[in-house]
């Protein structure tokens, strides 16, 4: 293997690891990040001829100036400092990788690399820059090596030095020697990002997680979904059907094996106006959750949480707004584990129209559990004459024949109960559920989605609904929320994505005590989960996806609490062991507590390294014995010898090129029929033999070789 390509593959890895720790914290945009990917790939493909060349150097200040120009006017027209900074560290690795010349450039990328891993870990950690840090640890100390040596040979070239035979260094033959490296060299290297690795584990169990927050200086990009924030138009709801990114997990006690798809719907916000085109809310937040008495750390939804209710672990991904999405019945939320070094705890907010938001957590997703009653509990709600106005509100542009359609379909109900199911069923029976409909883009799409295309998404058909049932004299909203979702059979959680977010109506019935019930207007097909459950693709799919949320849970999250629960697992493990040798009691008790054990480890492994530096000493005092190699002793005289030799022709004037190897340069005199030629190339092979072969010099050798010498250089 050639010295010169393992290093520029070494260093290269790492110029690339180091963009993609960057890329993979989703810290920049979609374009910044397809910049940087697609310009290290064109700088890593580079011919190394390029490099020197005099115009390489021009473009190299040319491109650094205009990075340095084009970021501080980004910074003036007030982009984020952060993302200015990162840009900018990241292009830099990019210009430096495409116009580097030389060790001292390629110490220049290790270092760059390295700053991104920093930047990569404070903006976010995510699996991916898991990946690529543990891939960093691989490369990093056989890089460092050959950068190392590298920069020693170059310098010892600038500063005339010469090898063993008298000639100078000669770099390009080094690079591409395969003496230098071998497979040993690379498994040694490599093996030593095993001891790092434990090390690091080691260091991030055990450092206090505290005060942490002031070092956490990303925030969240998360992207604002459509159909949860304060304005909802009916033309963009369809396109969350298509998108498989994970909005949230929930945990939940199944039967076994548990069931590949549970339709649970999960409620989100809330809206009562329409304005004949899109969904808003009259009202935002009003106030705080109550908390529970019984349970401080739980917020109240209806009542207090009770023995008896169904408890739903959700962990939220960050999404805007921050929407906390509860189960039907749902009795209280109580917020676990979701700090993530937040500099606040999590509060939780209640909405004018029954939805709930988080705040305190700085959007970076919750986690949750929810107090679900039985499926027969009902929640009175009492709806004043103002709120009775606004939740029968029509607008005035909407066509009459749309409320004579929802008469008709009706009338013939006698309760406002049995009219609402009337007019569910005759939106599922006689409407076809379509992504693509084309009542979106028309001046009124409601009206042309009842009589003309007759096919939409499921905002269609909530809004047609919510919209009949005001005709009709019965308060409606519209709501959404997510019906899913998909058992993940690694994790051991139901996996539910953007693309399974849904559009209900909630109707205010006064039957009994007064109640908003949900009815789903939708056709069954467009209301159930997407994903696909089965296939290859699927079951990489959802190993990746665990493998993430494990991540996610164990190292982005790992907090104090999760700190204190280990030491106290640890710590009871312990108790139990000792328990089972019989030690916790009798004389033993106290010498094998914990933290007397640890003392003694400390104290042993103390002793052990004074012990082991003591041995040392003395046999470096020791004065070397001066044995020589006979290898290397007959390898020193044959190198004497043949400098000699070349003196003698330097005399005669075919002295040799430092460029020329010895062998070629004889050669060369013999095509050229020189009348030292002949003898030359013998003495050459000699001199091959002895001190690259290993062969012995005797002392006739010694003296032929001398005496041809001499002769030489007395020839006319």
């Amino acid at each position: 293997m050639r010295f010169g390509l393992i290093h520029r593959i070494m260093t290269d890895a790492l110029a690339a690891l180091g963009v993609l720790a960057i890329v993979s914290t989703a810290a920049l945009g979609p374009v910044a990040s397809g910049v940087l990917v697609i310009g290290m790939l064109l700088a890593l493909f580079v011919p190394e001829s390029w490099q020197p060349k005099p115009w390489a150097r021009h473009a190299t200040t040319i491109a650094l100036l205009a990075l340095f120009l084009v970021q501080t006017a980004r910074l003036l027209v007030g982009q984020s400092a952060i993302d200015v900074t990162i840009e900018f560290a990241a292009m830099l690795q990019v210009i430096r990788v495409a116009t580097r010349r030389g060790a001292a450039h390629d110490q220049q990328i290790i270092v760059l690399a390295l700053l991104h891993f920093v930047a990569g870990t404070v903006l976010g950690g995510s699996l991916a820059f898991g990946l690529c840090f543990l891939g960093f640890l691989i490369f990093a100390p056989g890089a460092l090596v050959l950068s190392h040596l590298r920069r020693e040979v170059e310098g010892n070239y600038r500063q005339g030095a010469r090898d063993r035979t008298g000639l100078p260094v000669d770099v390009p033959r080094i690079l591409r020697s395969r003496r230098v490296v071998g497979r040993g060299f690379l498994a040694a290297t490599c093996l030593m990002a095993v001891p790092i690795l434990i090390f690091t584990v080691v260091l991030f169990v055990l450092f206090p997680r505290v005060g942490l927050s002031l070092l956490l200086l990303s925030r969240p990009h998360s992207g604002r979904v459509v159909g949860f924030s304060d304005h909802v138009d009916l033309g963009e709801v369809g396109v969350l059907r298509s998108d498989p990114t994970i909005a949230l997990r929930f945990e939940l006690q199944t039967p076994t094996p548990p069931p590949t798809r549970m339709t649970l719907r999960l409620r989100g916000t809330a809206f009562d106006i329409y304005d004949g085109r899109a969904w808003s809310r009259s009202q935002g937040t009003t106030g705080v959750a109550e908390r529970s008495a019984r349970t401080p750390d739980a917020f109240l939804v209806t009542r207090p949480p009770r023995a008896s209710d169904t408890r739903i672990s959700v962990d939220l991904e960050p999404i805007d707004p921050p929407v906390v999405f509860l189960p039907p019945v749902a009795a209280a939320v109580q917020f676990t584990g979701t700090s993530r070094a937040a500099a606040q705890p999590i509060v939780l907010q209640r909405g004018s129209e029954g939805e709930f938001r988080y705040s305190g957590n700085e959007g970076r997703g919750a986690h949750y559990e929810v107090f679900v009653g039985a499926a027969s509990e009902i929640t009175p709600a009492f709806m004043g004459p103002a709120e009775r106005v606004r939740h029968l509100a029509v607008p005035a542009a909407l066509p009459t024949r749309i409320a004579t359609l929802a008469r008709q379909w009706s009338d013939s109900e006698s309760t406002p109960a049995a009219k609402a199911r009337a007019i569910e069923a005759h939106l599922r029976a006689d409407y076809r559920y379509d992504l693509g409909s084309p009542s979106g883009g028309t001046p009124q799409p409601l009206d042309h989605f009842l009589f003309e295309s007759k096919r939409g998404h499921c905002e269609f058909f909530s809004t047609a609904m919510a919209m009949m049932l005001r005709d009709v004299g019965i308060p409606s909203r519209n709501v959404t929320g997510f019906v899913g979702g998909t058992y993940n059979r690694f994790g051991h959680y139901y996996a539910v994505r953007q693309g399974e977010a849904h559009s209900w109506v909630e109707a205010y019935i006064e039957e009994g005590p007064p109640h908003w019930v949900t009815f789903d207007p939708t056709p069954p097909a467009g209301a159930q989960p997407l994903s696909e459950t089965t296939g290859t693709w699927v079951y990489l799919r959802d190993f990746g996806e665990a493998i993430s949320q494990r991540w996610n849970q164990y190292v982005v999250g790992y907090d104090l609490s999760q700190q204190a629960r280990l030491a106290d697992s640890v710590g009871k493990r312990y108790e139990a062991a000792r328990a089972q040798l019989g030690v916790d009691h009798g004389p033993l008790e106290a010498l094998t507590r914990g933290p007397v054990i640890a003392g003694l480890l400390l104290v042993g492994s103390l002793a052990g390294y004074a012990a082991w530096m003591r041995r040392r000493r003395p046999s470096e005092l020791k004065k070397p014995e001066n044995k020589v190699d006979p290898g290397f002793a007959s390898a020193a005289k044959i190198t004497a010898m043949f400098r000699s030799l070349e003196a003698s022709l330097a005399q005669k004037g075919v002295a040799r090129i430092a460029s020329m190897p010895p062998l070629r340069h004889a050669q060369a005199l013999k095509r050229a029929a020189h009348p030292l030629a002949d003898e030359l190339l013998d003495l050459t092979q000699v001199y091959l033999g002895v001190r690259f072969g290993n062969e012995p010099l005797s002392d006739a050798q010694r003296d032929d070789f001398l005496l041809r010498v001499r002769r030489i250089r007395e020839s006319r």
